[in-house]
């Protein structure tokens, strides 16, 4: 026996080696050679797996084994990092589409359990009630402690019309939440706009996608030929992120050729980048400038960005962006604070692993990490104060700011009575009902009073 695991030690070995220099973990990340491998460490796992292929009740197939190790690697460094299965890296590249299988439920883990970041809108998750910081505890008759993220993720999604149930624990709540919904195929249209009133133009941004920056261009060309613009409100709430190209094209739509809109730093020389407003950051592959076609005022005209605690990543890059660069107003409450960059690294033709490879940085070099981006302008969701909603810096195992001492998350308890239910409040965003929006418009009349005068 101890032969076996002598050469499997050494096979092993090889592996991670393998594994090591395929992620690029070579002499010039750090321009010094690549540490030894921990062979002590590498022994230990090697007589787990031979304990469990002996001694475990059932048979365990090694790729089974090997499998999870790597899971568990990943998920162990951070809330974002994580290993990409086939099935789990063709929903990744089809996701990025805007098109997908499933409830509509942006989720991360938290202490072995599915936590709500935010569900997107006009899905079965959001029409079901299903609200951000909830609990997923069991999908069906299943238990969710214990499965990695990617496992909840393929449970939730599947065929459409067919149904599953999630069981949910909710802050103020005493007994679990039962909800049986129908999946449908989740078409996430990431760009819709209307005109407020004369003069006054609404753009919502629900997730950046391969076609987000472009389609905007189409919908501010639109509002423009409505008539002259005195003002603009470009609403990131509940937006959970997505592509950075997006972010830096969306951006782009509002600032001059050339500028700054989010610098990128880590541990090897290709994570430290800087993304301009020129086409090779945020064309990816097209040909046509979308943003050559976009009339002129647009880029001139009075602006209130709204922002929220789901609004994450990409969203809260251009709202860093247009607040560093005073281009805009930002308006809402403090945003959720995943300034983390995922690099997408593939082991093989189906398989790839998601990695924490950087920071994100706003033009003036704040780090949006655990922190997020805090309003010019607090105004609560509704005009009796917003819920306490979860945040990046709320999640288990997140990556700290590097930047700005970190402040312990409040509790329930300091936000409100204790023992009282905390919800975000529902209303459809851009609607009549939409608190946050009317004062947004209120804030660029008055702008444009001021503009006059001048």
């Amino acid at each position: 026996m101890r032969s076996k695991l002598q050469n499997f030690g050494l096979i092993l070995t090889g592996v991670f080696a393998g594994v090591l220099i395929s992620l690029n973990f070579s002499a010039n990340a750090d321009r010094v050679a690549p540490a030894p491998l921990p062979v002590e460490e590498l022994r230990a796992f090697a007589d787990v797996f031979n304990a469990i292929k002996q001694g475990y009740v059932e048979p365990v197939e090694d790729k089974k084994l090997i499998t999870h190790a790597i899971s568990g690697m990943l998920s162990g460094l951070d809330p974002h990092s994580a290993y990409l299965d086939a099935e789990a890296f063709k929903e990744l590249q089809v996701g990025t589409q805007g098109e997908f299988g499933g409830l509509g439920i942006e989720v991360g883990m938290e202490d072995g359990f599915v936590k709500v970041i935010s569900p997107i809108e006009d899905t079965p998750a959001f029409r079901a009630g299903v609200q951000a910081g909830d609990l997923i505890v069991k999908l069906d008759d299943t238990p969710v402690k214990g499965m990695t993220l990617n496992d909840a993720v393929k449970r939730m999604r599947g065929k459409p019309n067919t149904r599953i149930t999630l069981t949910i624990m909710r802050k103020g709540e005493t007994a679990p939440i039962v909800l049986t919904l129908t999946r449908e195929v989740i078409k996430v249209r990431s760009v819709r706009s209307s005109v407020v009133e004369p003069g006054y133009g609404y753009v919502r941004v629900a997730q950046f996608q391969e076609s987000t920056a472009s389609n905007l261009v189409e919908h501010l060309d639109k509002l423009a030929k409505e008539g002259p613009l005195k003002g603009l409100v470009l609403d990131l709430r509940n937006d959970p992120g997505g592509l950075l190209h997006g972010a830096v094209g969306v951006a782009g739509a509002f600032l001059p050729a050339n500028t700054l809109v989010v610098s990128t730093d880590g541990r090897t020389e290709d994570a430290k980048r800087e993304y301009r407003v020129v086409p090779e950051d945020y064309l990816r592959g097209r040909r046509d400038d979308f943003l050559r076609t976009l009339p002129a005022e647009i880029r001139d005209v009075p602006m209130v960005v709204l922002v929220n605690a789901g609004s994450a990543s990409a969203s809260e890059i251009v709202a860093g962006a247009l607040q560093d660069h005073k281009r805009a107003v930002v308006m809402g409450t403090q945003t959720f604070g995943k300034g983390s960059v995922q690099t997408i690294l593939p082991l093989n033709a189906n398989t790839a692993i998601k990695l924490t490879t950087a920071r994100y940085y706003t033009p003036s070099g704040r780090s949006i990490q655990a922190k997020g981006i805090e309003p010019d302008i607090i105004v609560e969701e509704t005009a009796n104060g917003s819920s306490r909603r979860v945040r990046e810096a709320d999640l288990q195992g997140h990556l700290e700011n590097d930047r700005v001492p970190e402040v312990p998350a409040q509790t329930p308890a300091e936000n409100g009575p204790a023992g009282q239910e905390e919800v975000p409040p529902r209303f459809e965003m851009g609607g009549k009902d939409d608190y946050q929006l009317t004062q947004a418009i209120s804030l660029l009349k008055g702008l444009q009073i001021v503009q006059n005068k001048k």
